[in-house]
């Protein structure tokens, strides 16, 4: 029997019952906040990335949130938002902003279960798959617009596709 359908099998499952058993099975350090709220560290090649998933029941979604420490200077700031932008038109899914006060990149991503619907380990495991790898294929054009000198366009380049396999 695979791990989601023995989940399925219980009608009290918590959507952070599923995250937590999920950390427990990729050994992330995690800490359950609350009932409906969980933090972890998942290591990265580029960084360790800061991911909390929370519940909430009034709306019915499951929101993740991945960060990362940045201090770009600030007369780079502009740069930074630029090239934030060029990321989300090329995010499927989910969206990065800076919080300038916390020194933070975040990625942020909000999924929907209204009616009663519950996402399944499979899922949950794909969403937090997509904060780190689409936290890992922009943080070098990051980098570069901050503290390479690069223009936008050029320090996208870096993004542009995703790699496959290792060198």
């Amino acid at each position: 029997m695979a791990a989601t359908e023995h989940y399925l099998e219980h009608d009290d499952l918590h959507p952070i019952d599923i995250v937590e058993h999920l950390a427990e099975h990729h050994a992330w350090d995690f800490d359950r906040v609350a009932d409906d709220q969980i933090a972890m560290a998942v290591e990265g090649q580029w960084r360790t990335y800061s991911i909390t998933l929370a519940w909430s029941p009034f709306d019915e979604t499951l929101r993740l949130i991945c960060t990362f420490e940045m201090e770009p200077p600030e007369d780079k700031l502009p740069k930074l938002y630029e090239a934030l932008n060029r990321t989300n038109d090329m995010c499927w899914a989910g969206a990065f902003t800076y919080w300038h006060e916390q020194r933070l990149m975040v990625y942020r991503y909000g999924l929907v279960l209204a009616g009663g619907q519950m996402a399944g380990s499979e899922q949950i495991n794909r969403l937090i798959g997509a904060a780190v790898s689409n936290s890992e294929r922009f943080y070098p054009a990051f980098q570069l617009v901050t503290w390479g000198d690069r223009d936008v366009e050029n320090a996208m380049q870096v993004a542009i596709a995703e790699a496959y396999g290792r060198a």
